[in-house]
């Protein structure tokens, strides 16, 4: 199998390519680049693209789309239904569970909603999984970005969909560093917090301009922090630790 990743030096947002072997069949997922490297390793190997995956609609990961859309005109551009309307260009939609070839590898889509209503992560050959912007190494997503939903949806995304695969799976997040399953499923904070390993914090805060009580101030994939809070009324929230004011 051919992985490689661009990273963007503004965003710190991945864009990946797949391909099953050399003069095989690729497939890009996410689409932010800069796309010059991977384009080049398309060369190298005389890869055939014949999918653009997207796994949500933010600009950070589809900025190059129009790009891959010119340089590969038959390939499908596919992103949930719930998004398809905010992207210019795709082609068709995938749906939670759907299964699709590119070339040897087998692709499943995962409904992970939180950050995005229609947030997709995509499994390939059972062995890869890129999460986008839902859980990234030690970190998870925020759900107050564009287009979330929900706390429980993010929670649910996490420890119901992606911490049941395969501890030995590689991920590959929407942003900076690749990990597995079994080291969020030790290491990452939140997850440790749900799991029952660690207590919850009882800190009161302002977070967003409001009273709320710190749950969890962890790490961040780009070196920052991310905010478990939750409300007087008791709901729970994920936000930009820049947006807490302790005590």
């Amino acid at each position: 199998m051919i992985l490689e990743r661009s990273l963007n030096d503004q965003f710190l947002s991945n864009t990946y390519l797949v391909g099953d072997h050399e003069g095989g069949t690729g497939a890009f997922i996410d689409a932010g680049g800069p796309l010059e490297p991977l384009l080049a390793v398309v060369e190298r190997h005389r890869l055939e693209i014949t999918h653009v995956l997207l796994t949500h609609h933010h600009f950070d990961h589809i900025s190059e789309l129009s790009v891959l859309r010119e340089r590969f005109g038959a390939a499908e551009v596919l992103i949930h239904p719930l998004e398809r309307t905010l992207v210019e260009g795709t082609t068709a939609a995938i749906t939670d569970g759907a299964a699709l070839a590119v070339g040897e590898l087998s692709v499943e889509a995962i409904h992970t909603p939180g950050h995005t209503a229609g947030m997709l992560a995509f499994l390939v050959d059972g062995r890869q999984l890129f999460t986008g912007d839902t859980l990234f190494k030690g970190s998870v997503g925020g759900v107050r970005a564009p287009g979330h939903t929900t706390y429980e949806d993010l929670k649910r995304s996490i420890m119901n969909r992606l911490m049941g695969l395969d501890p030995a799976v590689e991920i590959h997040p929407g942003h900076t560093d690749p990990t597995t399953v079994g080291a969020e499923w030790e290491r990452n904070a939140f997850i440790r917090v749900w799991r029952g390993l660690d207590p919850e914090g009882a800190e009161p805060c302002t977070a967003l301009g409001e009273p709320a009580t710190l749950i969890l101030l962890g790490d961040d994939y780009d070196g920052g922090h991310k905010a478990w809070v939750r409300w007087p009324d008791g709901r729970d929230d994920i936000v930009p630790g820049s947006q807490v004011v302790r005590g």
